[in-house]
């Protein structure tokens, strides 16, 4: 019998200088990222859970209804299930203790990111996420996107730089 969540790679032990994009989907029919006191909540204790198991949050993106995160682990012993559960763990704590609801469903999706290139399309899919729900027009418009280690401008210039890498000269 197959589980009904996405499995985790048999082969890959999710520890050291990897990329994952992830993205961890709230109980169903909530929407508490329109709130911006929600994800100020929650993006704080992501970033400790980030500052505790050595990840970078290269890009993040709070839409209504869920979270995606493209990370990297920042050291050699990073462990991205540890990342995970304390993010999940943490936020979900505070935002229970301080919203009197819970906040994510038990399973979520991660993909192994292999090159930059797929770096650069991954921050491209985060940051037009709002755009194609028809929340913005523009990307710059929404408010809950960002990065603890790139400047909005710089993140751009990723998800651009990997459009010019696929073009043949």
């Amino acid at each position: 019998m197959s589980h009904p969540y996405p499995p985790h790679l048999k082969n890959f032990s999710y520890v050291g200088r990897y990329r994952y994009f992830l993205t961890f989907c709230c109980i169903k029919g909530t929407q508490p990222f329109k709130h911006k006191s929600a994800v100020d909540l929650v993006l704080r204790q992501i970033l400790r859970a980030a500052g505790e198991k050595a990840f970078e949050i290269i890009a993040y993106c709070f839409m209504p209804d869920h979270l995606h995160l493209l990370v990297s682990g920042g050291n050699d012993t990073a462990d991205c299930r540890a990342f995970i559960k304390a993010a999940k763990q943490y936020s979900g704590y505070y935002h229970r203790r301080e919203l009197r609801h819970s906040l994510w469903q038990r399973y979520g999706y991660e993909h192994v990111i292999r090159e930059d290139i797929e770096q650069g399309a991954t921050i491209r899919y985060i940051l037009d996420n709002p755009v194609r729900a028809g929340i913005v027009k523009t990307a710059a418009e929404y408010p809950f996107t960002g990065s603890n280690c790139h400047t909005m401008s710089e993140l751009v210039q990723l998800a651009t730089a990997s459009d010019e890498a696929k073009i043949p000269r």
